[in-house]
């Protein structure tokens, strides 16, 4: 059993050791308990798609989607509106590396995020824009579909 680290036995270095010994260990417990396929892998690039993370704010005039897409190019990224359904998806490819990984958390790989439009989106002037990693869908609001009150008669 390993005991925790304590100052001046090993210092930032021993921890830091401690912690990647952890980790592998976790991790092989991870393939020990979940079949091969069945653990998500962060980092290779294999398996299904996975969603990035994402905000959806409801503003006076429209909905914004904000997905986290740090270092991957417009080209890289498609954007459909189908059947009152967003989708935004693409490719995350992984960096070339000189040096030797000493982790590797980062996703890579294929992506997919999807989700239902409200009646009233305007699918027709959705707009997307990527800054500083962090890809923004605009969807307008539109007045049709939009909640009214229906007279009885009869």
């Amino acid at each position: 059993m390993t005991h925790p680290v304590r100052p001046g036995r090993g210092g930032l270095s021993a921890a830091l050791r401690e912690l990647d010994d952890l980790h592998s260990r976790m991790d092989q417990l991870m393939h020990a308990v979940f079949p091969v396929g069945g653990y998500p892998e962060f980092g290779t690039g294999t398996g299904e798609p996975w969603a990035p993370p994402a905000d959806v704010v409801d503003t006076e005039d429209a909905y914004l989607v904000e997905l986290e897409l740090p270092g991957v190019a417009k080209e890289d990224i498609s954007v459909e509106v189908a059947d009152g359904e967003l989708g935004i998806h693409g490719d995350i490819k992984e960096k070339e590396h000189t040096g030797v990984v000493r982790r590797h958390s980062r996703r890579t790989g294929r992506f997919d995020y999807r989700t239902t439009l409200p009646p009233n989106a305007d699918t027709e002037r959705v707009s997307a824009d990527l800054t500083n990693g962090v890809l923004t869908v605009r969807v307008p609001r539109t007045d049709t579909g939009k909640a009214h009150r229906v007279e009885i008669t009869g």
